[in-house]
């Protein structure tokens, strides 16, 4: 959806996107969406939309089109990693995440590009939480217990992040003074 003349969102669509990408039948690579959900609950009454994927590349740019603010929560595998920690990243210093990049499409990256050379509202900002993982290819709807034990931390940690990087959804949305109660 592209604003409105004057820089106005359409009805029903926020400046700000947060995006859980994952399956969530493959142990904890789950770990975007389930916590995707676990923040619409906590944040609400916030002007942010809260969707799910489970495909990067390309197919992104179309849930990320014309907002102004897009965090994306997404598994990652490191070498050096403790299961449960968190980074943050930007498309500056990017770090191919598990779902950002596809096999069977272009990354994250080159997909950004091909959206602003075709004129995609690409969001001003955007940022990417990664979460350690351990694994990403067994058919499991519950996570490692690696990763279960430290999940309670890994919402808290996800959550004060996202307080601190994206204000906003700390803050109640502002109401029209055309709205009607």
């Amino acid at each position: 959806m592209d604003p409105q003349p004057g820089g106005i969102m359409p009805a029903g669509k926020n400046k700000i996107l947060i995006l859980g990408i994952g399956n969530d039948i493959l142990t904890d690579d789950g770990i975007g969406p389930r916590l995707c959900d676990f923040l619409r609950e906590r944040f609400s009454d916030t002007v942010a939309d809260f969707e799910k994927l489970n495909v990067g590349g390309l197919e992104v740019l179309e849930f990320i089109d014309g907002y102004e603010t897009v965090v994306i929560i997404d598994a990652i595998k490191t070498v050096l990693g403790r299961i449960g920690d968190i980074y943050l990243f930007t498309p500056d210093h990017f770090k191919e995440t598990l779902h950002i990049s596809n096999l069977h499409d272009t990354s994250f990256i080159t997909a950004l590009k091909l959206g602003r050379s075709l004129e995609f509202n690409i969001p001003g900002r955007i940022l990417i939480i990664a979460v350690e993982i351990k694994e990403d290819m067994v058919f499991s709807e519950s996570f490692t217990s690696e990763l279960a034990e430290r999940y309670v931390e890994v919402q808290e940690n996800v959550m004060q992040h996202l307080e601190y990087l994206v204000p906003e959804l700390s803050r109640p949305p502002e109401r029209s003074p055309l709205q009607v109660n």
